[in-house]
């Protein structure tokens, strides 16, 4: 699996992000006010490491059902923060993101739900460190920033062990298994959140997690963005460390040796927040439709 390059879209330039965000502040200090805020049956017996408190025994989550595709248009969220002016106007986090490769693994499985660890026909459960993702996605426009709602949020990634579902690859065949996938639409805030396991690695590439967000756009089309979420490196160590990650030995590639990392990854890096189970990350991201 370290054929994961395939480019889409374009990157922006550090210029087109400060003048989307530079547009978008002076929109709203001029008038806009302010705006509102997934192979194997065993559960984890991983802790959270660094900082974080030991956790618990991961419990085993029931598995989520096959749902059929929601049509129709797709949306995108807003979150608000405090802006140091004199009138203290919060500002949506509009944050403009880099697109990055879709890569070969990815498999329009239609499956909307928010638990993605289990596969839905074999109800076999992937162990791991749990992981809570939420995305809070904003719409960029001539009037500056709002939640972008109904849009379909895609996720998916490599097991603990490196592999992915419903692929067929040089060192396992998983077709017809659809654990670590799944779709979410996004609420009226633009929020749509997923729960899932720390990812393992595979040769070749750095600690990740696809993404695609779809939307209705003009004239009946569908606008498409896709990306990449990455992990610092210090977390990973030390969740590769423990079980069921440690039985891959140590990983081949950290993010910097990582050529599409390169490519602008330090803007999709995670923030996480240790929970009393595992970690929790939010992902704020602007979209210009």
């Amino acid at each position: 699996m370290d054929h994961d390059d395939r480019q889409i879209g374009r990157i922006l330039s550090r210029r087109e992000v400060l003048m989307l965000i530079g547009a978008s502040a002076a929109t709203l200090l001029t008038g806009c006010g302010s705006m509102g805020s997934g192979a194997t049956p065993e559960t984890s017996t991983g802790s959270v490491p660094s900082a974080a408190p030991s956790p618990p025994a991961m419990p085993q989550p029931s598995p989520s059902p096959a749902a059929t595709a929601t049509q129709g248009a797709l949306a995108l969220p807003a979150t608000s923060a405090p802006v140091t002016t004199p009138v203290r106007i919060p500002v949506p986090a509009c944050i403009v993101r880099p697109e990055q490769t879709e890569g070969p693994y990815f498999v329009d499985t239609r499956l909307n739900r928010t638990d993605i660890r289990s596969d839905p026909i074999s109800g076999i459960v992937k162990e791991g460190l749990p992981l809570t993702l939420t995305f809070v996605v904003s719409r960029i426009g001539n009037d500056g920033c709002a939640p972008l709602r109904d849009a379909m949020v895609d996720i998916w990634h490599c097991d603990a062990q490196g592999f992915y579902s419903d692929v067929r690859d040089p060192r396992r065949d998983t077709t017809g298994e659809q654990w670590l996938r799944g779709y979410q639409m996004t609420d009226a805030s633009g929020i749509a959140a997923f729960t899932t396991i720390y990812p393992g690695w595979y040769p070749g590439r750095a600690v990740h997690i696809h993404f695609k967000i779809r939307t209705a756009a003009a004239a009946g089309q569908v606008y498409d963005f896709t990306s990449q979420l990455y992990f610092d490196d210090a977390v990973s160590d030390a969740v590769f460390a423990q079980a069921p990650y440690a039985a891959r030995g140590n990983r081949t590639t950290r993010n910097q040796n990582d050529g599409i990392f390169r490519r602008n990854g330090e803007q999709l890096v995670l923030a996480l927040t240790p929970t009393d189970q595992g970690y929790a990350a939010t992902f704020e991201i602007g979209l210009q439709l």
